[in-house]
């Protein structure tokens, strides 16, 4: 998958990647209620692989993650001054901020993250649709992007983030066979 250089290449690689999870998802009986188990696999061995035991953890890490952009764009955009990661986090942190996630979500049944998810999901392709090719791609076009710019944490949210959950549910399928 290129990665996105224009606002039309990043919202028909998020709308494909999303397509292309969902279909996957959708295809295995019983998908709300198995269980992941990665075992004791040498190459598994970033936190995620431990953090995410069932496909609805997958969908709320993803949820999350769509929050994380909505906030930040919309609090920055109306003038606001926030980071990306919740003050409490960094980039060599955030690790920690995944498992928070998880624990606030133990309770959150399938259903209900998946309608989470796909909300948040409509909500992200809206506000890149909202967004001019400028806006999305040229480095430091706000200054609350440091060095890079929106579009690069759009392709990490959405179709990169997507194609994650593509990856852990194929390393399962994979492991389980």
């Amino acid at each position: 998958m290129p990665r996105a250089t224009t606002k039309k290449e990043l919202l028909t690689a998020a709308n494909d990647q999303w397509d292309k999870m969902w279909k996957m998802i959708d295809g295995i009986p019983g998908a709300q209620s198995l269980v992941f188990d990665f075992g004791d696999d040498q190459k598994l061995r970033e936190a995620h692989w431990g953090r995410d035991k069932n496909i609805r953890d997958v969908l709320i890490h993803l949820y999350e993650w769509h929050q994380l952009l909505l906030d930040w764009i919309q609090t920055n955009k109306n003038g606001g001054n926030k980071p990306f990661l919740p003050e409490l986090y960094t980039w060599k942190t955030y690790g920690d901020m995944n498992v928070e996630f998880w624990k606030k979500h133990q309770s959150t049944s399938y259903d209900d993250a998946a309608t989470m998810l796909r909300d948040s999901h409509s909500k992200v392709m809206a506000l890149i649709e909202s967004l001019s090719d400028e806006e999305l791609f040229e480095k430091k076009h706000f200054s609350w992007t440091g060095t890079t710019n929106v579009g690069s944490y759009c392709i990490s949210a959405a179709p990169s983030h997507y194609d994650w959950a593509m990856k852990k549910i194929k390393q399962w399928s994979k492991d389980k066979k």
